[in-house]
């Protein structure tokens, strides 16, 4: 595995790398560049940087109405914000309809470790899961993020973007050939016995997972869910019917 880098640091970069093909690109933030790698952007891009301060709520409108006219917004904030706080403007203002809105949720799950409990959001996949026509990626590794932006940017219609806090390591560039898909699983490891899907930084951990149990006899299939909507049901059947246990995390 190569060296460690955090999803958030990936689309940090990757947004500011898209941003000159992109011209109707433009990024919001509610007053946490630092944490959601959105510095960069605002320091490449001043005037198509737009900090909205601590006003989730009214971020995702100004969102919307720029949307409306002709740009590609990434409204940025921590996901507990994201689809916590601003739930009914990303439901009603965004998801409704259906405008070309990116809403990037930063420090997502519990790898937020030190910031405690109020900000280890493990709601946002459920809450953003319920809402019709709203695609949901969850990257795990700086490669993925990276095709994961692009893919987004070149979408159009709303989505959800988790980024995680924590380094984590690139298993997905030493893969031949490749290519995030949205709505496609990818399977980075193949095996018989069992399938362990999984999602984020769990990714790591289930190729892990999969180590240990090749040890002791047990050949498991790792599939990177990095689409959580739509999911790949094909993929997951088709697993499901290859190895006869499916494993979640």
């Amino acid at each position: 595995m190569a060296d460690k880098i955090a999803t958030r640091a990936a689309y940090g970069d990757a947004i500011v790398e898209l941003a000159a093909a992109h011209p109707e690109l433009v990024v919001l933030d509610a007053d946490l560049s630092s944490a959601t790698m959105t510095k960069k952007f605002s320091q490449t891009y001043p005037a198509r940087f737009l900090n909205m301060g601590i006003a989730e709520a009214n971020m995702m409108g100004v969102a919307a109405g720029l949307a409306t006219c002709g740009k590609k917004p990434f409204a940025s904030t921590f996901a507990m914000f994201a689809a916590g706080r601003a739930f009914e403007q990303v439901r009603n203002s965004i998801a409704y309809p259906h405008l070309n809105v990116k809403v990037v949720g930063s420090h997502g799950g519990l790898s937020v470790g030190e910031d405690g409990a109020t900000h280890q959001c493990c709601e946002d996949f459920a809450t953003m899961r319920s809402i019709p026509g709203m695609v949901v990626c969850c990257p795990c590794d700086a490669n993925e993020m990276r095709q994961a932006v692009q893919a987004l940017v070149e979408y159009d219609g709303p989505a959800y973007l988790r980024l995680g806090r924590a380094a984590v390591e690139d298993v997905t560039s030493s893969l031949p050939g490749y290519a995030f898909k949205l709505g496609e699983g990818a399977v980075l490891r193949d095996g018989g016995d069992v399938t362990i899907v999984a999602v984020g930084g769990m990714v790591q951990e289930a190729l892990k997972a999969a180590d240990l149990l090749k040890g002791k006899g047990v050949d498991a299939r790792v599939i990177d869910m990095h689409t959580v909507k739509p999911l790949d049901e094909a993929l997951v059947l088709k697993a499901a019917k290859e190895t006869g246990a499916i494993v979640t995390t």
